[in-house]
């Protein structure tokens, strides 16, 4: 419980903007490890690319190909091998379409088709558009994740449900709204 209260108050206290970046990426990767690990396997953070030009913030490796649960679903559903994680910690800027197609570009076929950029703030209309523009075209799924709902999944957690629940209801929200 303890480590709850922590998460919580360092997700409210950090700074956006350049002052905070360190901690937002330090305190959302703590917390979704804390949140899903397991049944994701503990992320790899800041892997890159054998070519070393792509650098990704974190990535959880879902193993959970069968069975009940939402990882074996989304594994199923978007090929969700490995789940890509993004943060971004914008104070006067806009998280946009740019940000949306850099985490696109990321999703390479063995990775699957499903990212979530953590973000301090609700990204801009832009944003929601490309993320539509980048299903229809590929079937790429880029959700969003404040730190409200990343304290919304610490209470599902403390309640003994599945804080995944939360990332599949993201998953059907987009579903629903995509056009």
């Amino acid at each position: 419980m303890s480590d709850s209260i922590a998460l919580r108050a360092r997700l409210k206290a950090c700074p956006p903007g350049l002052a905070g970046w360190k901690e937002f990426e330090d305190v959302c990767i703590e917390t979704l490890t804390h949140l899903l690990v397991p049944p994701l396997a503990a992320p790899k953070i800041q892997p890159r690319s054998y070519s070393q030009i792509d650098r990704r913030d974190a990535i959880f490796a879902n193993r959970n190909h069968e069975g009940p649960g939402h990882w074996p679903h989304l594994y199923k559903e978007l090929g969700a091998r490995m789940v890509l994680f993004e943060f971004k910690n914008y104070d006067t800027s806009e998280v946009g379409k740019d940000e949306v197609n850099q985490t696109r570009n990321y999703l390479t076929q063995p990775m699957g088709r499903l990212a979530v950029l953590c973000v301090n703030k609700k990204p801009n209309h832009a944003a929601h558009v490309k993320r539509n523009t980048i299903f229809s075209e590929e079937k790429k799924v880029i959700l969003f994740l404040t730190p409200d709902e990343l304290i919304e999944m610490i209470a599902i957690k403390e309640r003994g449900d599945d804080p995944a629940d939360l990332i599949m209801d993201l998953v059907e929200l987009f579903y629903m709204q995509h056009e």
